[in-house]
């Protein structure tokens, strides 16, 4: 089993220590570029286009993953909203489902942004790889 099938939406911290396992491409994209691409390498040892091509595809698939990571968290969390209102409407005083309403529209919030961080985290990722690898990509 791969990690985004094991990721929990339940509880946020274990949501964001999951996440930040996965984002470990993106932490590391210089020493990778320079492990794989060394700026003194002869072409008989590396082949930077295939070199590049790969880790491309490795980078645009933990996207893929992350996204629909967040995206079904963020769909879980809308649909424990919806729950809750219903049950805010059956019981309008009942003050544990208010809480608990409360707290799953914060967390649903913070999942959302969670997607603008990732965005970031994406966006400078693939400077530092187009900035090394644009010339072999051409």
């Amino acid at each position: 089993m791969d990690l985004t099938q094991r990721v929990e939406c339940a509880d946020f911290q274990l949501f964001q220590a999951n996440l930040k396992l996965m984002r470990e491409i993106d932490d590391k994209i210089i020493n990778t570029m320079n492990s794989k691409l060394p700026t003194n390498f002869s072409r008989a040892e590396v082949d930077p286009t295939a070199t590049c091509k790969e880790l491309f595809a490795e980078l645009t698939s933990t996207y893929s993953q992350r996204e629909r990571v967040i995206k079904g968290c963020i769909s879980v969390s809308a649909d424990r909203i919806k729950h809750l209102s219903g049950a805010k409407d059956k019981d309008p005083n009942n003050i544990t489902v208010m809480k608990d309403l409360r707290r799953e529209q914060t967390k649903l919030r913070m999942l959302q942004s969670e997607l603008s961080v990732e965005e970031v985290v994406k966006e400078r990722s693939l400077k530092v790889f187009h900035e090394r690898c644009r010339s072999f990509l051409l």
